[in-house]
């Protein structure tokens, strides 16, 4: 029996409750128990004096609490449930489960799990054995039949998996597994979204033995997809996709992550109402794209939301051909000397073997260039032409150069952007009117649109081309009179490039410019890497182990154990669970496995057409309770509130005098009060504490400023580093507003750093070496804004004007070696670090004459009006020989511990000062710099 969100497994006892009148009815006639008196007839008599009458029946609250006391056993006894889960019929001879832990199914995992427990625990009721088979996981996974026990554990240990639900194969294996079981329901709880060969699959499953079909799916499908991401010459396109049944207006944020995740572009794309494609772009300085290694969907945590971009958008494989080399001995006369030198930082260049044009290009066609470059190659043997045209179709990019060959060469449609004009054009000869022409404004149609023009470049010689109404289209770079310079076109997949003029400076002094390497790379970088797919001297494809893989929630993970390397053929190998979306390769290159294909489509998975009866079912969470324990601490609570009211009716609480009476009274009230206490929810309880440990340790360590110096392991450097810092602690609470805290000994292994914004180092060789790690995170910690402070202590070290390196200056060079130094400089005359408290010229310590380094900064603008030379950070790394520690050290009484060299008394003054200065530039950084404008501002506002 249900009532909205209350059932009863009992309903038969609530029949009960028609009784409930009749016990009211005896509950008034029934009177309170006799009261029983003591014999002595004056204090009967005084009783029988006083106005109070024993009643004939119960009070009417008695009278309704018991009443109350009974409904709750009854209740209790129909053993009502809150939020019952209606049982599903899983037939009578065994339930066969199907789920699709495919990436959609990661967004509710734990609902399809719950899910499939209650069908398993209906299944158990009955005796049923269970078939259990997953749609994601290998194909030779055991899938029963399992007793309920088993399929549980087996259900638990699943996890959804970032690829498409295989149900083809699956739901072949579940067929011929209940081919010997008679009757068998079968539920699909499916993730919603349709695959290629569901039909086939959905028929050979419900051909077999299946009595029912029990059928869950999402009632809405709302991911989001990256199809494709195309590197253009503007900025990176993307492609989204969404599901078919998601026609709302949508918003969605990608972002582009570098190889060490960080967000170097972000863009936002639009879905228009019933349109289930969307495309934006991230546009981003043409390096910076080079260094995109995601495209990420904002919220979605969905495989489906990561594309991963490999060395298909960064480095290209470039093969050059010229018909006639220039001797070797005159390599500037090369017509490719200028090319090769221009593409060799950034591209892998290939040159054929053989001379012959026909051998030359299929040989470099099977090394699967990205880009192949002519240089004044005019008509090519119909082989290498007809090998020529098909790699352009596929993809592959032709980049030509002009030149006398070419110019005899008439026309050739294929391997042509442009028809060309037979012959050259001088310009600027001794027998032309003409001038050598300069380079025009780039086309924004073109991949140099936001390029200078190279003013100082200027063409004597050209190739015309003839005026067709598509030239302007095909104009990428052109000269001063509208001839073009560049012109591209594309043919079929690939694209076919022409410069009008020679690679070697003879027709213009291009090749020589700075704008003739950057338009090159623009070129290389528009084309389709191929080169990526390598294949073995034998001609098979070989195969790359998984490196890094895509889980189910869109993350980059470790592989997983069952994944197998992915074998390179032709065409874009297949996702599956074997070879799961992710990068493939090693540390020396990876390839992008990515989920899906740039056709895709999300369309929802319909429920097959069968004559099996089809029973809908939800997903969702076992949110049954059972009230029938709460009924019954109830009705005992009832039950000892009614046992407590016939006592106190019965007189056995009330008092012989007001004295007592008022005392029983409090102790009533207190009782009360602490029932309530007793079954009141205590926060205390309900409350749980998130701390951590450390982080008392952390709250005080951040709770005062505090300067740090690290433990070198030598006792004796140690102790003379913290009374060096407690002395500087003094002066500054002296001197300052600043009150630092206790000095902080760190253990670089171990210690956190970041609560320090400084750490004074004093380097001792005879203390070790430190470890890697240790090295790794004070270069972590210095790339993160803070500071540290080496003092080498040897100013006087090796005497008095040694030029030799000490031991200590030694072993600091060990430690540089390991960090990210920038350059470093002396603290010059005009630095922020000689004004930020004090006025001073030099930084001495213990020892003076030792000069304070700090990160250089040359280059700052406005040298004359602003006199500080840091920019707008603080320097990370200082280095001194001087001794700080030594000079500021003082003992329990406040006096010097060792003298100053030379023994001068303001030397140690300074020496605290120059620790002030420090400290103020650690904390407040170059503010001091913008007190050179203070009278201009004064003087805008008229003061």
């Amino acid at each position: 029996m249900n009532f909205s969100s209350i059932a009863f497994a009992q309903p038969l006892v609530l029949y009960g409750l028609i009784a409930l009148p009749i016990i009211w009815w005896l509950l008034r006639l029934t009177p309170p128990k006799p009261q029983v008196e003591v014999f002595p007839p004056l204090k009967i008599l005084a009783r029988v004096l006083k106005p109070e009458e024993t009643p004939h029946q119960s009070p009417w609250w008695l009278t309704l609490l018991r009443l109350a006391l009974a409904a709750l056993v009854i209740l209790a006894l129909a053993e009502p449930v809150f939020k019952p889960v209606e049982r599903t019929d899983t037939g009578t001879s065994a339930l066969a489960i199907v789920i699709d832990n495919s990436w959609p199914a990661a967004r509710q995992w734990d609902k399809r799990v719950a899910t499939a427990e209650r069908l398993i625990a209906d299944a158990a009721d009955k005796g049923q054995p269970v078939v259990l088979a997953l749609t994601a996981e290998a194909a030779n996974a055991d899938i029963g039949p399992f007793d309920a026990t088993t399929a549980l554990d087996r259900l638990r240990a699943a996890m959804p998996r970032p690829v498409p639900a295989d149900r083809a194969t699956i739901f072949a294996r579940v067929a011929t597994t209940i081919a010997d079981l008679p009757g068998v329901s079968l539920a699909i709880l499916s993730d919603g979204l349709a695959g290629n060969d569901d039909e086939a699959a959905f028929k050979i499953l419900l051909q077999s033995n299946v009595s029912s079909l029990l059928w869950a799916a999402p009632a809405r499908l709302d991911a989001i997809g990256v199809a494709a991401a195309e590197n253009e010459s503007k900025a990176m396109a993307v492609t989204m996709i969404r599901a078919d049944d998601d026609a709302a207006p949508r918003k969605v944020t990608i972002h582009a992550l570098d190889e060490k995740g960080r967000r170097i572009a972000e863009s936002t794309a639009t879905f228009d109402p019933g349109v289930f494609t969307a495309k934006t772009e991230l546009a981003a300085p043409f390096e910076l794209r080079n260094d995109f290694n995601a495209i990420i969907v904002e919220g979605e945590k969905l495989a489906s939301s990561i594309h991963l971009l490999d060395e298909g958008t960064r480095r290209r494989r470039v093969g050059l051909i010229s018909a006639a080399e220039a001797e070797q001995d005159q390599p500037l006369l090369s017509p490719l000397f200028y090319v090769r030198s221009a593409l060799s930082p950034f591209a892998d260049l290939v040159e054929p073997e053989a001379s012959d044009l026909d051998q030359a290009v299929a040989g470099l066609i099977e090394q699967r260039p990205a880009i192949i470059i002519m240089a004044d190659v005019g008509i090519l043997p119909d082989d290498a032409h007809m090998k020529m045209a098909e790699w352009i179709d596929d993809g592959g990019t032709l980049l030509r150069f002009a030149g006398t060959r070419l110019a005899g060469s008439g026309n050739d449609s294929d391997l042509l952007p442009v028809t060309l004009r037979l012959g050259e054009r001088a310009l600027g000869g001794t027998l032309s009117w003409t001038e050598p022409q300069s380079v025009a404004e780039f086309p924004r149609q073109g991949p140099f649109f936001d390029l200078s023009p190279p003013r100082e470049v200027f063409v004597n010689r050209q190739i015309l081309a003839e005026p067709t109404p598509d030239l302007a289209e095909r104009t990428w770079a052109a000269l001063a009179d509208g001839t073009p310079l560049v012109t591209g076109a594309k043919r079929g997949n690939g694209t076919v490039v022409l410069f009008h003029i020679t690679p070697e400076a003879t027709w213009s002094n291009l090749p020589i410019s700075g704008s003739f390497v950057e338009m090159l790379r623009r070129i290389v970088q528009l084309s389709r890497n191929q080169g990526i797919i390598e294949r073995s001297p034998d001609g098979t494809a070989v195969t790359l182990a998984p490196y890094r893989m895509v889980s189910a929630e869109g993350g980059l993970t470790t592989p997983p154990p069952d994944a197998r390397p992915l074998l390179l053929e032709d065409g874009n190998p297949p996702v599956t669970a074997a070879n799961p979306p992710g990068f493939y390769g090693s540390d020396d290159g990876v390839i992008a496995h990515n989920l899906l294909a740039a056709d895709a489509q999300f369309a929802r998975l319909a429920i097959p057409e069968t004559a099996i009866p089809v029973t809908r079912i939800q997903y969702g969470f076992d949110e049954q309770r059972d009230l029938k324990g709460l009924l019954i601490i109830a009705a005992l609570l009832l039950l000892a509130l009614d046992t407590f009211a016939v006592f106190w009716i019965n007189g056995r609480f009330r008092p012989r005098n007001p004295v007592r009476r008022q005392g029983a009274a409090a102790a009533m009230a207190l009782a009360l009060v602490a029932g309530a206490a007793l079954f009141a929810p205590n926060p205390a309880i309900a409350q749980t504490s998130d701390a951590k440990p450390g982080d008392s340790e952390t709250i005080e360590a951040i709770a005062k400023t505090r300067i740090a110096y690290v433990i070198t392991g030598v006792a004796a450097l140690d102790s003379v580093s913290r009374a060096g810092i407690a002395g500087l602690n003094r002066f500054l609470i002296e001197k300052t507003a600043l009150e630092p805290g206790e000095p902080a000994g760190v253990d670089l292994s171990t210690d956190e750093l970041s609560l320090y914004p400084l750490i004074y180092w004093p380097i001792d060789p005879a203390a070790p070496m430190p470890t890697n790690a240790a090295i790794a995170r004070i270069d972590a910690y210095m790339q993160q804004g803070g500071t540290v402070l080496f003092d080498t202590r040897d100013q006087y070290a090796n005497g008095f004007g040694a030029a030799g390196a000490s031991p200590a200056t030694l072993r600091l060079r060990e430690i540089l070696a390991n960090l990210n130094v920038p350059p470093l400089e002396p603290v010059p005359p005009d630095h922020v670090l000689t004004k930020s408290f004090y006025i001073l010229r030099d930084f001495p310590g213990r020892y003076a004459d030792a000069p304070l380094w700090v990160e250089a900064s040359l280059e700052a603008e406005n040298s004359e009006n602003r006199p500080v030379r840091t920019g707008d950070g603080v320097s990370s790394i200082m280095i001194t020989a001087a001794d700080f520690a030594g000079a500021w050290a003082i003992d329990a009484s406040g006096r010097p511990i060792f003298p100053t060299v030379p023994a001068n008394p303001l030397q140690r003054i300074y020496a605290f000062r120059s620790g002030v200065n420090i400290m103020m530039y650690m904390l407040t950084g170059n503010y001091k710099s913008d007190q050179v404008h203070l009278p201009v501002l004064l003087e805008r506002l008229g003061q």
